[in-house]
């Protein structure tokens, strides 16, 4: 049974029962506490806490799901997978325990031939909760499980939170027992692989609060309505009815596995360490096809990086396959081609996912080479020491700063009849880990519990009428002050007030919230932010500037008509240059980001290169015509696949409803969906004035411009600049450029003769320094300041001179010097120096812990710095000091 029809007769079987089927949500979630949708309950947090009603009582969905934090089970276990897809039924206040059991147990026990998934009841066994005797007694009454195959587990596995405050409750699992060959007797109780867990039936029946960990909190009660929120894992029913051994194997992800086989030229199934890696690179060449498809790219930090990770560890795995040519071409087309029926989107968008899977590739094998080659290094001086290990901290660095694996640190090393530093290595990514873990935590704790804007929610959504509206007559619904809600609010106090209405538009789609005030009777608010912390509510940060606020009191919303004209501006204006962009560089420039304020727009789009000065230019002009033709800017609200049907852009992992707003700006030229503000015809932007282009990332660029009167303001600054430079230089405008050229290279030759005389006079000291050399223990040493010097490699001539000249008997030269605004010191030893102890580079370092910076280098000559030139004179004591003392 293939994998799509697994998930068809689940959808099926429960529309036959009543249920919505809802689309699978986003990978990137809108929880500000999560990167990644992880669970198939993320989505509908808000309606399983109540926060937002529900618009149905009972609903199914397959939805995909992206889990790191098993991340290097991948490969060992046939059922971990970072990316896997959730079968979830669910109920909001309609069936609870009993009819979830009897949904369960039907649709997994009824024949294929019926609709069904056609399991044997007797390979199936049931955890529940401890404490849970109704759910035990359901089981018993409702199927043909003996009491035997229903056992009683703890909280650690069957008490079901997000590990935030919210919704939660006892679970109960499903187990499928492989038999006998795969493992010993006694059921899920043993943990053992054998028995496969394949559906969780999630019994929402507690909100929890001062959570410490996943199972340390405490239980405030229960919620407004029980729910149910169940979770089928696809991919694991799917290896178990098609009969192969893990998901790795089943016929989305085969495929990629095999490509992988073939490329490298080895055999699945015949190393246990290649078939890991095997089934490393299916799974995560089919993680990262999908985050690209809904629109993470790879960066450093956040989702970006998680991808970045994945997609790095395939190339390793290759990498440690025998494989070092880039793959990636023929991977993610496998990848794809086992995909698109489920998910059309990676067809239909694989131009722009193929150019960021190969620009990230090509970055990593450069990565690659460069860490190759300071690896080469390291094994070199551990040798050369006579050292058999390369320590965990050069390890470390490898993989922290460049990225270079610790797998292949380990396989280059033994290689070249080394070891590595395991312990100190594993110590540091212990502690890397724990700082991670702590920065997450705290983040988690200080996030707002949603639950408080509740009840807010449950009056009804905050009505916007910013569209037409500046003012806006209202009531106040509610205050918040840090996070509770009271009954006032006084004059010095922030505070959240929640409106029936409101003219101001709260951040959203790349544009800012608005500026202003809400006033009443006795009492304005300045606002200060304006944002959504629940689907359908709007929140205003205010400070009360004068008077009181209470809860039932008339409010009016005023907007900062000024600074709402420019955001308009400035959100046109960004339509503009994505068109643009378009125009100019094709279909595959889709945009990954924008953030618009008064004046100012920046737009992210997806292209592989720096864009040249025509290009930029070409843009600008396109973009500014539009503007000069008064295009007519309409909007209209429509079912979103309409919108999509009529060509409309949509920004890759945006969150879109049923219902979406479509803005055009000269037809279908410019048509995009977006729920910001926008002037009402293209001549009111002004004017367009692109500022900067720059990389943000692998395969991803930004523009910037400045917008209207902003933009003005900076043409007269530069017209400014130019006429001052055509008066001082006495030089038409248009043969400035020749004119500033001119100069800079004649002060580019002063500077060179500069530097020449310098160097030769700073030479023509060296005799005398020579001649002041003393005796100092063993050795002839010479420690001077010489004041100041145009570079450190000057420094370093003269002291090599200084060296040349006091003979073969033990000599340290020891020369200071204020380079620019630093304190440098160069140390030079010859070899009877070295042979009697004296070593520069330990030298150089002990000066520059004096001079407040760090130094080193070889044993012959070295150099260090620091911030403190008024120590220079005792550094280069310092390493007299030494010296004596050796």
């Amino acid at each position: 049974m293939k994998t799509a029809e697994i998930a068809q007769r689940y959808l099926d079987y429960f529309e036959k029962n009543g249920h919505t089927i809802v689309p699978s949500a986003s990978l990137v979630t809108d929880d500000p506490a999560l990167l990644f949708t992880v669970a198939g309950m993320v989505p509908f947090i808000p309606y399983l806490s109540g926060d937002v009603p529900a618009p149905y009582k009972r609903a199914a969905d397959v939805q995909k799901c992206i889990r790191t934090l098993d991340i290097e089970e991948v490969g060992h276990t046939p059922r971990h997978g970072t990316f896997f897809q959730m079968l979830g039924n669910w109920s909001f206040g309609d069936y609870f325990k009993e009819g979830a059991i009897r949904f369960a147990w039907e649709l997994l026990t009824t024949p294929d031939a019926d609709g069904g998934l056609g399991f044997d009841p007797k390979d199936l066994w049931v955890t529940v909760y401890e404490e849970d005797d109704e759910a035990h007694d359901l089981w018993l009454k409702l199927t043909d499980l003996p009491e035997e195959r229903i056992q009683r587990l703890g909280k650690d596995t069957n008490y079901w939170s997000t590990g935030l405050p919210g919704p939660a409750g006892p679970c109960s699992e499903i187990f499928f027992d492989r038999g006998p060959a795969y493992g010993i007797d006694g059921g899920p109780a043993t943990d053992d692989d054998r028995y496969v867990e394949i559906w969780n039936l999630v019994f929402m029946q507690y909100e929890i609060t001062n959570v410490q960990s996943k199972y340390d909190f405490d239980i405030v009660g229960e919620l407004p309505h029980k729910n149910i929120d169940t979770g089928m894992g696809l991919e694991r029913v799917a290896f178990i009815k098609q009969g192969v051994d893990n998901m790795y194997e089943t016929d989305q992800v085969r495929p990629v596995l095999d490509k992988a086989v073939e490329l490298s030229g080895r055999t699945y199934g015949a190393d246990h360490r290649d078939d890991i890696r095997f089934r490393v690179v299916a799974d995560h060449i089919r993680s990262s096809l999908m985050l690209l498809s809904d629109g993470v790219t790879p960066s450093n930090d956040g989702r970006g990086y998680i991808l970045r990770r994945l997609m790095r560890r395939a190339i390793r795995s290759m990498r440690l396959l025998g494989v070092e040519r880039p793959t990636f071409r023929e991977l993610f087309a496998a990848s794809r081609d086992a995909m698109k029926d489920a998910y059309p989107i990676v067809a239909t968008d694989y131009p722009r996912i193929e150019q960021y899977a190969l620009a990230e590739e090509a970055t990593f094998l450069r990565t690659l080479a460069a860490g190759s080659n300071l690896l080469d290094e390291s094994i070199v001086q551990s040798k050369d020491a006579g050292a058999t290990t390369i320590s965990g901290p050069e390890a470390f660095l490898l993989h922290d700063t460049y990225g270079f694996p610790i797998d292949l640190t380990l396989e280059i090393a033994e290689e070249a009849g080394l070891s590595v530093d395991r312990a100190a290595f594993d110590a540091l990514m212990h502690e890397q880990r724990t700082r991670a873990k702590t920065d997450a935590k705290a983040r988690k704790r200080q996030l707002a519990d949603t639950s408080v804007y509740r009840d807010l929610r449950a009056l009804g959504e905050t009505s916007f009428t910013g569209y037409t509206d500046l003012e806006t007559e209202s009531t106040v619904l509610g205050i918040l002050v840090d996070g509770v809600s009271v009954d006032r609010a006084t004059t010095g106090q922030i505070a959240e007030v929640i409106l029936a209405e409101t003219a101001l538009y709260a951040e959203s789609g790349g544009q800012v919230a608005d500026k202003g005030v809400i006033v009443g009777a006795g009492y304005e608010l300045d606002v200060l932010d304006v944002q959504r912390p629940v689907a359908g509510l709007i929140s205003h940060t205010v400070e009360v500037t004068t008077g009181e606020v209470g809860v039932g009191q008339p409010a009016t919303t005023v907007v900062d008509a000024v600074n709402r004209r420019a955001a308009q501006q400035a959100h046109s204006a960004t339509h503009l240059i994505h068109a643009a962009l378009r125009d100019t560089l094709g279909s595959s420039a889709t945009q990954t980001g924008s953030l618009n304020r008064a004046g100012y727009m920046r737009f992210d789009f997806a292209w592989g290169q720096a864009l040249s000065d025509a290009t930029k230019s070409e843009i600008e002009e396109i973009a500014n015509n539009a503007v000069r033709d008064n295009l007519e800017v309409t909007t209209r609200v429509l079912a979103l696949d309409d919108a999509k049907a009529l060509g409309a852009q949509a920004l890759f992992g945006e969150k879109y409803g049923d219902v979406v707003r479509m803005v055009d700006i000269g037809g279908p030229w410019s048509r995009e969906l977006c729920g910001g503000t926008h002037v009402a015809t293209s001549a009111e932007i002004g004017l367009i004035n692109l500022v900067g282009e720059q990389s943000v990332g692998a395969s991803n660029r930004r523009v910037e411009a400045l917008v209207g009167l902003d933009a003005f303001r900076s043409l007269a600054a530069e017209r400014a600049l130019v006429s001052q430079l055509t008066s001082t230089l006495k030089t038409p405008r248009e043969q400035l450029p020749a004119r500033i050229a001119e100069l800079t290279a004649s002060l580019k030759a002063a500077e060179k003769k500069i530097a020449a005389f310098e160097a030769k006079a700073l030479g023509d000291r060296a005799p005398g320094l020579a001649e002041g050399a003393k005796a100092v223990g063993a050795f002839r040493v010479v420690a001077a300041n010489v004041g100041t010097a145009s570079s450190g490699d000057d420094l370093r001539t003269l002291a090599l001179q200084v060296r040349d000249r006091l003979g073969a008997e033990a000599a340290v030269v020891a020369l200071g010097a204020q380079v620019g605004e630093r304190p440098v010191v160069i140390v030079a030893t010859n070899d009877a120096a070295r042979t009697s102890g004296a070593k520069a580079g330990a030298l150089a370092k002990r000066a520059a812990g004096v001079l407040g910076g760090g130094g080193g280098g070889r044993d012959d000559v070295a150099q260090g710095g620091g911030t403190d030139a008024a120590a220079l004179p005792a550094a280069l004591e310092a390493v007299v000091g030494e010296l004596g003392a050796a």
